[in-house]
């Protein structure tokens, strides 16, 4: 089970297994990353087919030291191509791209076992199974030349339970300020009289 199907030689027969099963595991991998948690679809869709990518790219390179150096460096540009997950997005990403350097080597027994291993770490572990509350986005737009800090404060105690300034950036060639804050309404749906008195 945890030897690999690939001979001295690679053939149509094995690489059709590979990935197939690649894509069958990243298809898992897409479904324990959106295990009680707020996924997008973009995110799903490329945990689904980035194993059977890994796989392909690990088939072609097989023992080409120069080769392998290439394909790291190509690697190493999408990082700063992409803006940062969080920390659950970049475990599902290393997940799935070790189960298509599993499945790339021909070790499908050992990807299969590796994915069902997460799996059920997710369900034992209790902070896994918690459910986020990933509140919502708000975006407020100030002059550059306003004091934000802790302008908003009373709204926030009376509307939120919650609230977090995650991201300050400029914006009209520096002339203004966009505020992004993480909240959790107090009620559902949005006051009026919340978005009237921050106008």
């Amino acid at each position: 089970m945890l030897n690999s199907i690939l001979g001295t030689e690679l053939t149509l027969t094995s690489f059709l297994i590979c990935t197939g099963v690649s894509l069958l595991l990243g298809v898992g991998t897409a479904l324990v990353a959106g295990y009680r948690s707020r996924s997008t679809q973009s995110l799903a869709v490329t945990l689904a087919i980035l194993p059977a990518v890994v796989q392909a790219v690990i088939m072609l390179v097989n023992g080409s030291i120069g080769a392998g150096i290439a394909v790291a460096g190509a690697f190493s540009l999408v990082r700063f191509r992409s803006a940062p997950g969080t920390a659950r997005e970049i475990a599902a990403i290393f997940l799935a791209m070790a189960i298509g350097l599993a499945t790339g080597m021909g070790y499908v027994g050992l990807a299969a076992l590796l994915l069902a291993i997460v799996l059920l770490f997710c369900q034992a572990h209790p902070a896994v199974g918690q459910k986020e509350d990933a509140g919502r986005i708000l975006k407020i737009t100030i002059p550059e030349d306003l004091d934000y800090d802790g302008l908003f404060d009373d709204l926030f105690e009376r509307y939120t339970t919650a609230h977090t300034l995650e991201k300050v950036k400029t914006t009209n060639m520096g002339t203004l300020y966009e505020l992004r804050y993480r909240i959790t309404l107090r009620q559902e749906p949005v006051p009026k009289v919340f978005l009237d008195e921050l106008r």
